[in-house]
């Protein structure tokens, strides 16, 4: 049997593909551009109980951001908080043009960070999928905030995870492209009340972008 690799093997291996990734990452020609399934302004604006309305965002928000395409709706059943719905897809990525953490860009808004966690919802064949919670507040008001990077067949909670991938998928199939998915709602009573409204949402959410985002 063979001996288990120490940490040391480990850590300069992944170093190594890490490396070899970032070069990969700086050549565009070696990648492939892969667009979405359907375009996003498809996607459905009724979700279960929910109906959607467009919300543009600014032309310096999108220049920021250097998103190929993006959704950006408010999904509203007429009797609890809004669902805000963020869906900003990338063709490919590179080491200075890559998907933006909300945690850096919710911050830079004026948001500040009140406490993070890894949650679940439920995908329709049962599978528990990990995203972020991540509750911020500005002034008097609080918001909960659930994300994950859906990118090429995978939903990944992790920063770090999805850069790992993001190189690994590079260097094995010659694609970086991906998807941030961000749901907001607003926490006007318990953080237990907007989580269980965003996990609903989500849940609605998840089945139908593999419509649209490749794997």
């Amino acid at each position: 049997m063979p001996a288990l690799l120490d940490l040391g093997t480990r850590t300069a291996i992944a170093a190594a593909i890490l490396i070899g990734g970032i070069a990969l990452l700086h050549g565009a020609s070696l990648q492939k551009r892969v667009p979405l399934h359907e375009p996003l302004r498809d996607f459905p604006a009724a979700l279960a109980k929910w109906q959607g309305s467009e919300q543009p965002l600014p032309d310096e928000t999108i220049k920021a951001v250097s998103v190929d395409e993006y959704l950006n709706r408010s999904y509203s059943d007429g009797k609890t908080q809004p669902m805000e719905l963020y869906v900003g897809y990338y063709q490919s990525q590179r080491t200075d043009d890559t998907i933006h953490s909300p945690k850096n860009c919710l911050p830079g808004s004026g948001w500040n960070p009140v406490e993070a966690d890894r949650i679940f919802f439920t995908a329709p064949d049962g599978k528990r999928l990990a995203v972020n919670e991540y509750v911020v507040e500005k002034g008097l008001n609080r918001d909960l905030v659930l994300y994950w990077y859906q990118s090429r067949g995978r939903v990944i909670a992790s920063e770090y995870s999805a850069k790992v991938w993001m190189v690994v998928d590079a260097l094995m199939r010659g694609r970086t492209d991906g998807a941030l998915v961000r749901i907001i709602t607003r926490q006007e009573s318990t953080v237990t009340a907007a989580r269980a409204r965003a996990v609903a949402f989500a849940e609605a959410v998840y089945p139908r972008l593999g419509e649209f985002v490749p794997n």
